[in-house]
């Protein structure tokens, strides 16, 4: 068993529950920011008045390896717009496009994944196929939410809404896929 250190945030009870049956993917994320501590904050914002309730993963792997979780597994997280009733989200702290995220040119993403980052989500993703049987598949946020917005600095011009994990991430060292299949939007 791994090391999970459970920080709900403060509105887990609000979300709601679902049967451990109904989850057959993961969704991969990165942060696009600096940090956990910011990953946090954004986290906690309230962002869906009706509900009481923001987007987040379930899951949070930090550089050093370290997995935070926000929301339980068994509720439904805000984090892929049509996939969140079947998904579970793990960020990984990664500055992704960070400050710029529309920024039309500036929507590189450079920043490698650390080993034991990786290792981390490895462990993670183990330990999630055996919680949850039907749990079948593995997709990229940007694999998912295809939706491109206009660009910040050229209204005219569109850039994607998500990238991430992005060009970095690692997927052939980052899960067994014999045990879960790339499922692409």
């Amino acid at each position: 068993m791994i090391d999970i250190l459970y920080a709900p945030l403060p509105y887990e009870r609000l979300l709601p529950e679902r049967a451990p049956d109904t989850v057959d993917l993961v969704v991969i994320h990165c942060t696009e920011l600096p940090d956990l501590a910011m990953a946090r904050e954004y986290g906690e914002r309230v962002l869906y008045e009706d509900r009481g309730t923001g987007a987040s993963g379930h899951y949070y792997i930090d550089r050093d390896g370290s997995i935070l979780c926000y929301v339980d597994p068994n509720r439904v997280a805000n984090h892929t717009r049509g996939y969140n009733p079947r998904s579970i989200g793990i960020e990984l702290v990664n500055l992704g496009r960070y400050p710029d995220w529309f920024h039309s040119a500036k929507q590189e993403m450079t920043e490698p994944y650390p080993p034991e980052q990786i290792a981390a989500l490895r462990d993670l993703l183990d330990e999630l196929v055996v919680r949850f049987p039907s749990l079948r598949h593995i997709a990229g946020h940007e694999d998912l939410d295809t939706a491109l917005v206009p660009a910040s600095d050229d209204e005219e011009n569109s850039v994607s809404r998500k990238r991430d994990p992005g060009p970095q991430f690692p997927w052939s060292r980052a899960y067994d896929a014999g045990r879960l299949g790339r499922l692409e939007g």
